[in-house]
């Protein structure tokens, strides 16, 4: 869910980036991503003509350094970012509570992932199980097992692909990836580790001996 800078807001947070120091006009770009988790990516088309505004306003100057153009706050910009600084505590939580939302998502398709494969492994035991008992007796059973071993597989690597490809897409995209999500899907995976060893313990414990 990406941050929305209603009117006006934008540029005030442009003011007070450039209230920390002088920036070039792509690291105003990068510092908005970074600052967002990657929930606000603004393109030039966006930031250059609200910089160009500033200066015509006489809040920012610019000046030239070799290929790249560094813009720098004037006492004016900084009287007002000071004057407005309840309206930047609003903005920063504003953005606070979107990297939050984008955060929760994550965690939350993680597990749904988590679920679908506890449920998958659990049907592929139920019916290891249903066919063990309706195989005729000349069956080789390790033949079945191998079977289910290779549906194991498959399942577990689409998994892997699928959380591989969405986590590695939202980090490209200039996401955050908290610790925390990572410690669920490590958990969730002990679990389910848990779950098959259970699973096949129990499934030892009722085939007959010969």
């Amino acid at each position: 869910m990406a941050p929305v800078f209603s009117h006006g807001d934008l540029r005030l947070y442009l003011l007070s980036l450039l209230d920390e120091g002088p920036r070039h006009g792509y690291d105003i770009m990068q510092a908005l991503s970074d600052r967002t988790g990657g929930t606000y990516t603004p393109s030039a088309g966006t930031i250059y003509p609200r910089l160009a505004k500033l200066e015509e306003e006489g809040l920012v100057t610019k000046t030239v350094d070799g290929r790249k153009t560094v813009y720098e706050i004037t006492e004016a910009g900084r009287a007002e970012v000071t004057a407005r600084t309840g309206d930047l505590e609003g903005i920063e939580a504003g953005l606070t509570d979107s990297v939050r939302l984008i955060a929760d998502e994550v965690r939350g398709s993680v597990r749904e992932a988590m679920k679908s494969l506890r449920a998958d492994l659990a049907a592929a035991t139920r019916e290891e199980r249903k066919t063990a008992s309706e195989a005729p007796k000349e069956d080789d059973p390790r033949m079945a097992s191998r079977e289910q071993v290779h549906r194991a597989d498959a399942a577990i690597n689409e998994f892997r692909a699928q959380v591989r490809s969405d986590l590695r897409s939202h980090v490209a995209r200039g996401g955050e990836l908290a610790a925390t999500v990572i410690d669920d899907l490590m958990a969730s995976l002990d679990g389910v580790a848990r779950d098959i060893t259970r699973s096949l313990r129990s499934l030892r414990d009722e085939t007959p001996q010969n």
